[in-house]
């Protein structure tokens, strides 16, 4: 066979694939024009393909390429056509109804815990205090020793923290074993060491403790702890801000009343646990105190100097209470219609 009747026969044929393929309107016509131009089998191409043995030996490199050539440009021409009907359009144009109504998109919103804690950072604000962050990885130094938590306490037991031996190898520098921390203190650490008196802050994130997930409880939760350190802080100073950022935050006309129960804890003293008074009964806050002056010197501040306040909340509890929500796992398994609510 010459070449050139082998050529013009493919092109031929290639005109017809691309006349039935452009045609398809639907998927089942489109089946049945690849099933006939390019079938394994009995498919006009393959049966076209056939004939390169009939062309002259010297040509066959030529009729070969071109073959090549029209074989690439159906499969694409296929493809097309097949993008074409699953997308809904037609070859003439648009195969949808423009009379229909639009498809209303779905916006989503910020998660609920996110919600309140900009509502913390906006309303601390107000009141003076600035949002600081720190490293959720920490060393011992910050997490217990100059937070006045000694070796021997109970706070500091391997079976209650998330120590990192694989970050340890990877933090030359680390001079004692890195954890997850456990509080956000860490960070009013980290601001004193860096800044003299006075300081103002709120920090705010994640911390990690190895509790059993229950209603109450989770490994990983959020706090908001504040810190105001100046000349002549006193109780009367962090029960003021206490019931002002209730106030801001719980909303309502009702007043706000905050009480101090007598507690415990290393870093503050003395220490208490903070209650606020709403919707008729005693809700507890968090835990609060003066600066422990062991906390002070461990910064370099000098404790005859200045004194100072600070104070914890856990974010999902105040989320909680917000919105009536009993049970903490409710806000991390990603319900969808769980979470539209807020």
């Amino acid at each position: 066979m010459a070449l050139a009747d082998f050529l013009a026969n493919l092109d031929a044929l290639a005109a017809e694939a691309q006349a039935q393929f452009t045609a398809a309107t639907d998927s089942a016509a489109l089946e049945v024009a690849r099933v006939a131009y390019l079938g394994a089998k009995a498919g006009k191409l393959r049966l076209a393909q056939k004939g390169l043995g009939k062309v002259d030996s010297g040509d066959k490199p030529a009729a070969g390429k071109r073959f090549n050539e029209v074989k690439t440009l159906l499969e694409a021409e296929f493809e097309s056509a097949q993008e074409r009907l699953t997308s809904g359009k037609s070859a003439v144009g648009e195969a949808f109804d423009v009379t229909l109504p639009g498809r209303r998109r779905r916006i989503g919103h910020l998660h609920p815990i996110t919600q309140t804690i900009r509502s913390m950072k906006e309303i601390m604000g107000r009141l003076g205090f600035t949002a600081v962050e720190g490293p959720e990885i920490e060393d011992e130094w910050h997490n217990f020793e100059a937070l006045n938590i000694p070796l021997v306490h109970p706070a500091r037991d391997p079976l209650d923290n998330f120590y990192l031996e694989s970050a340890q190898k990877l933090v030359a520098e680390a001079t004692s074993p890195l954890l997850l921390r456990s509080q956000t203190s860490t960070v009013q650490i980290r601001v004193m060491e860096a800044t003299p008196p006075p300081v103002r802050i709120i920090s705010l994130g994640r911390v990690y403790r190895p509790d059993t997930a229950d209603a109450t409880h989770y490994p990983m939760f959020h706090q908001i702890e504040g810190l105001l350190v100046d000349r002549g802080v006193t109780m009367a100073d962090l029960k003021s801000v206490l019931r002002l950022f209730c106030q801001s935050y719980f909303g309502g006309d009702d007043e706000v009343h905050i009480r101090f129960r007598p507690s415990f804890f290393p870093f503050t003293e003395p220490s208490v646990e903070v209650d606020m008074n709403w919707q008729g009964g005693w809700m507890e806050m968090g835990g609060a105190g003066m600066v422990d002056p062991n906390v002070l010197r461990a910064v370099g501040y000098d404790p005859e100097e200045v004194t100072g306040f600070a104070f914890g909340l856990g974010v999902e509890r105040v989320c909680m209470r917000q919105h009536g929500i009993t049970d903490i796992r409710a806000l991390y398994q990603n319900d969808v219609r769980f979470l539209e609510q807020f």
